[in-house]
This record gives C-alpha cells, structure tokens and sequence, in this order.
C-alpha cells in the first residue's frame, strides 16, 4: 500500500514541512506615495540594521519625514544614520530610490520595480545588481544579473548600488547541522531524497528498474500521489543553441 510521498505530506502542512516565519521580521517593499511625492523627493534615515532568518541580505529599517516606516534589503555602503532619499530629484546615491527613467546610463541599482509600486521584485538576493543599458520610447532597458536585458516602465522605483552580502554562499557550511538550520528558516526539506532511489510503493519514480522508463512530465491537473517531476512542462531535455549558417 505504501505511504503518503513528499508532495502530499508537505500540501498537508505539517510541522515538519513549516517555515519559521514567526521569526520574520517585515516583508520588503518599497512604501507607497503619490505621484507628486515621485516627483519630488521625500527624506528619510536608516534607524536600524538587522538580520531576518531566512534572508541571505542584511535587513533595513527606514523612518521616513512623514512618520511611517518600511524596511528595504540593503546595498552596500549604507549606515545606521544614513540620511535616504526618495523621488526624482533625489541625487544618484548609493541607498537613494529613484524611479528608474531618472537614473543615467551605466549606474548599478537593485531591488528593482516589475511594475509601478509593486515593491521591488528584482536583483534582490545578495551581491545581485543590474545595469542601465539606456532610455527609449517604450521605456528604460536593464541588464538582469542573468544577463539578459529587459524593458521597464520609467515610473517603476529602483535603489542605487549593489546588494550587500557579496560571497554569502562562497564560504562553505562544513557541517549537515548548519545547512539544516538554514533550510528550516527558509521552509525548505532536507534532505531530499531523489525519488528514483525509493521503493516503487512510495514513489512514483521508484524502483530498481528505472521505473519501466516511465514519463517524468505530468498533467497540471494531476493528483497530488502523481504530480512529481516535470509539471505541464513545454518541452524537456536540455536547450541546445541553434547555430546559423
């Protein structure tokens, strides 16, 4: 009969399978204003900085000259004290926040808008930074810390400089216990154990046989026992460049 595989325990919610987000301090986003606040350019001070479980970047808490206070991922050169400031006219600083069709050419920002004031949702992780690459028409072109280069709307918000935290993940853990720890915070299992290396009872890759060779790609509609592997994948296998002629 078997058990219930990973993927069912874990839709289930149990303890062992919940992030410590108790622990958490405050989710990063950039605090909403006006258009007219955008325009100008709103003060404020870092009053704190701190650690949340869980995230790899140092963590920020900003009192602006209106009272309120939101917390940011930090870039680095930033300070207790440090005097931030938001909106167009602000100078290119490293910790300022600018919309991003203010921001010259070649500067190095982070913690970027997808969209106007949805927050920040890009080059948010340690070390991570994008580039500038230039203005047009359709709005401000940026190179991702992929390498790619993607169009943004010139009102969506960006920090000058470059996450702290550079090297994070160069030093190693050197023992199961740390990783653990790590992991616990984030609501990540480990380990994994890989599926083909079960029992066929438990897992619907296991056996000893390779599973008959059985399909990894399954339904989006699939039951929580069969949804494992390649979900509603397009395509699998590895993506081979095409070579012109």
């Amino acid at each position: 009969m078997g058990k219930r595989i990973r993927v069912q325990r874990r839709g289930r919610g149990g303890f062992p399978y919940r992030a410590s987000t108790h622990k958490r301090i405050a989710p990063v986003r950039y605090p909403s204003m006006t258009r007219q606040e955008l325009e100008n350019v709103v003060q404020g001070s870092i009053i704190e900085l701190t650690h949340e479980p869980g995230r790899g970047t140092p963590f920020a808490a900003l009192k602006l000259e209106t009272g309120e206070t939101w917390y940011t991922v930090v870039p680095e050169g930033v300070y207790e004290g440090q005097q931030i400031k938001i909106g167009g006219n602000a100078p290119i600083d490293i910790g300022n926040v600018l919309p991003i069709g203010k921001i010259p050419e070649g500067t190095l920002i982070c913690n970027i808008e997808l969209s106007p004031s949805d927050g920040g949702k890009l080059a948010r992780a340690s070390g991570a930074y994008a580039t500038i690459v230039g203005h047009t028409p359709e709005g401000t072109i940026i190179r991702l810390p992929s390498g790619k280069t993607h169009y943004i709307n010139d009102l969506c918000r960006a920090t000058v400089g470059v996450i702290a935290g550079a090297g994070r993940v160069d030093k190693p853990f050197l023992k199961a216990g740390s990783k653990w720890h790590l992991m616990k915070a984030k609501g990540h299992t480990y380990r994994r154990t890989r599926g083909i290396a079960m029992i066929p009872a438990v897992h619907p890759f296991g056996s000893s046989k390779r599973g008959g060779h059985k399909e990894t790609t399954v339904s989006r509609n699939a039951p929580p026992g069969q949804k494992v592997g390649l979900i509603a994948a397009r395509k699998t296998g590895r993506g081979r460049k095409k070579v012109k002629v």
